[in-house]
């Protein structure tokens, strides 16, 4: 009785074909390993941080708008400025108010930001420490761009 364990003729013909079950059963292991091992790495500071809540704003009488179209013409309430310098005699004027109002900035989309820059100066150097901007909160179930 014999057995044949290669082919008849004499040659052998080699694999030619990889196993990658062992390379497969590796990479999931390290997978894992490095899955495990991430979260115990990662080494913060601990710390309480604030949490932003969108207060809508109180209007009240003494806050001062300030509106800029998108041509860079500045209104103080309604009040179309004439120039740069009757923007901050206005301001100065409510300066010192006690208590000093609120000043909120409302600026078209489209304005170029050296007009908003100047507004924010000038109400700054007439010593007005309340400055906040008015913006449209985006519609509800809508995605921030």
């Amino acid at each position: 009785m014999s057995m044949s364990a290669g082919s008849e003729g004499g040659e052998e013909e080699a694999i030619s074909t990889i196993n990658t079950t062992p390379l497969v059963d590796v990479m999931l292991v390290l997978l894992i390993i490095f899955l495990i091992t991430v979260p115990v790495i990662t080494k913060t500071v601990p710390l309480e941080l604030p949490h932003a809540v969108n207060i809508p704003t109180e209007t009240k009488p003494e806050n001062i708008t300030i509106a800029i179209d998108k041509d860079g013409k500045i209104f103080w309430n309604l009040t179309e400025m004439a120039s740069s310098e009757a923007l901050l005699e206005e301001a100065k004027k409510i300066a010192v108010v006690v208590p000093q109002p609120e000043v909120h900035i409302r600026a078209d989309k489209e304005v170029r930001y050296e007009y908003v820059g100047r507004a924010i100066v000038l109400v700054q150097r007439a010593g007005i420490l309340k400055v906040g901007f008015i913006t449209e909160p985006p519609a509800r179930g809508t995605a921030r761009r």
